[in-house]
């Protein structure tokens, strides 16, 4: 096996984060141009993600249903809004069964027109309402600049749509689920993130408001991670979803859409990995800890596999997801590489002196500050009894996952800068690449237009009041009117 180094990330960020994706066996290209296979260990941490967030789902009352991949293009077209947000990305089918067909057919880009001319059908009474669904499926977007994770002609989402009777219920519903998305990300994910509300000029195709959560990446660009939408009653009114009111009268529905998808695995590995590898927070790593033995002589293979396959089922028995590392074709050195660079929070290493003292060594993937810091250029290492084992893992797990939040964190909030007055700071703080730039803004589409355009900055969010600065901003940072907003401009993906 190759051990060539990665490109370093402050060298080439692009080409670190590509290699990472490939050598760690997370995804690669396809034969179909922008599309992505998406490998055991990237899919693997996709099913986590998956299972977390769906029970998240059902447990704030959201059921799972399932609705086809094509749309009539003729649903498309009825929001004026939507169809031209989507026009550039659609993917056509006109031919099926060798004939034309006598309407074309979208193939599925978001599921907000055929999921509501179903509701239409389903709901006569506002007995019948809310509708809380959820699906989880792949979509398709007629990209031209592709990057495996972060933007695929097709990849992997959940899509939530519900109706309700209210505007302030379906605002709640919009709220509630982008605060399931920033826990998400913040307990699973080990990311925090910013949560706002979007620009007119960055809404949702289609709706009325669109809130969005932003993560910082290591080269100080923004990802939106998620996005709810309140659609508004735009939808119920081109597709008929009405219902009786409590008072007798006819009414459309308020609609809600929320989304997160596969890019999460490309904010993960952008937020946490290393100039070694892959970094995994232990929520979502397929493989929590492995187990490497160590032995040069067949006596000494017999005693340490023997207690190496104890320790592994123990560990296995109490829930945490470990692998036993017995391949003879590879040296010890090679597999800690090859474990190292595919993220694997926790290395348990076995060799016949741990034997006769009945104790293990374990190496976190990332150094944790609570332990002896180790000599410069060395991993660090524990010391642990085997009988302490079925209490120091999930210790040592959630010690990891919380200090890779804290590391995280601590770098967002480095790489914040608030009170910037000047559009000139602006300027010089965007190309440098300086992070989450906080300042003031008058509402004016003309001067976010002439910030994105100078820069290729965009407002990432109008942040809520808990992400703020102290000091409320005077003046617009571009045109030096009074500041409607504080927001947050930065580069993103």
């Amino acid at each position: 096996m190759a051990e060539d180094k990665l490109p370093k990330r402050s060298e080439d960020f692009s080409a670190w984060y590509n290699e990472i994706v490939t050598r760690a066996e997370l995804a690669e290209h396809s034969p179909v141009r922008g599309c992505m296979v998406i490998r055991p260990n990237g899919y693997g941490i996709w099913e986590l993600m998956q299972q977390a967030l769906d029970r998240m789902f059902k447990d704030t009352g959201h059921v799972n249903a399932y609705f086809p991949l094509f749309i009539p293009q003729s649903f498309i077209t009825r929001e004026a809004a939507h169809v031209e947000g989507f026009a550039p990305e659609l993917a056509v089918v006109t031919h099926g069964g060798g004939k034309e067909l006598e309407e074309p057919l979208v193939v599925r880009p978001t599921s907000e027109t055929i999921i509501y001319s179903m509701y239409a059908k389903w709901v006569q009474s506002y007995r019948d309402l809310p509708i809380l669904m959820n699906q989880w499926a792949n979509v398709v977007r007629w990209e031209m600049r592709t990057r495996l994770f972060l933007r695929t002609m097709e990849f992997l989402w959940q899509e939530g749509h519900t109706a309700h009777e209210t505007e302030q219920q379906a605002e709640e519903e919009t709220l509630r689920m982008l605060g399931v998305y920033r826990t998400f990300m913040e307990e699973y994910l080990a990311m925090p993130a910013v949560t706002g509300l979007k620009t007119d000029s960055e809404r949702f195709a289609g709706a009325l408001r669109t809130y969005s959560t932003e993560v910082l990446m290591q080269d100080n660009k923004a990802l939106q991670n998620g996005t709810s939408h309140n659609l508004g009653q735009n939808f119920a009114k081109v597709f008929g979803l009405q219902f009786q009111s409590r008072e007798g009268s006819l009414e459309y529905a308020w609609n809600t859409s929320w989304g997160v998808s596969t890019r999460m695995v490309g904010g993960l590995i952008m937020t946490h990995s290393d100039d070694n590898g892959l970094v995994t927070p232990p929520r979502v790593a397929p493989i929590q800890l492995v187990i490497v033995p160590i032995f040069k002589t067949d006596a000494e293979k017999l005693t340490v596999m023997e207690a190496a396959e104890e320790v592994f089922r123990i560990i296995k028995a109490a829930g945490v997801r470990v692998k036993l590392d017995d391949r003879d074709s590879m040296s010890p050195g090679s597999k800690f590489y090859d474990w190292e660079l595919k993220g694997v929070p926790l290395r348990m290493e076995i060799g016949p002196k741990d034997v006769e003292k009945n104790t293990v060594v374990i190496v976190p993937r990332v150094e944790l500050s609570q332990e002896e810091a180790p000599k410069p250029g060395k991993k660090q290492k524990l010391f642990i009894s085997r009988t302490e084992l079925l209490a120091r893992i999930p210790q040592l797990l959630d010690r990891l996952q919380s200090q890779l939040y804290e590391n995280a964190k601590a770098r967002r909030e480095a790489n914040s800068i608030r009170n910037v007055t000047s559009y000139d700071q602006v300027k010089e703080l965007v190309a440098r690449d300086a992070g989450f730039i906080y300042a003031g803004w008058c509402g004016s589409a003309e001067c976010e237009a002439k910030v994105k355009e100078e820069t290729k900055a965009t407002i990432r969010v109008i942040p809520f009041p808990e992400f703020q600065s102290a000091e409320k901003p005077s003046h617009c940072v571009v045109c030096g009117g009074s500041a409607k907003h504080e927001v947050i401009w930065s580069k993103a993906y």
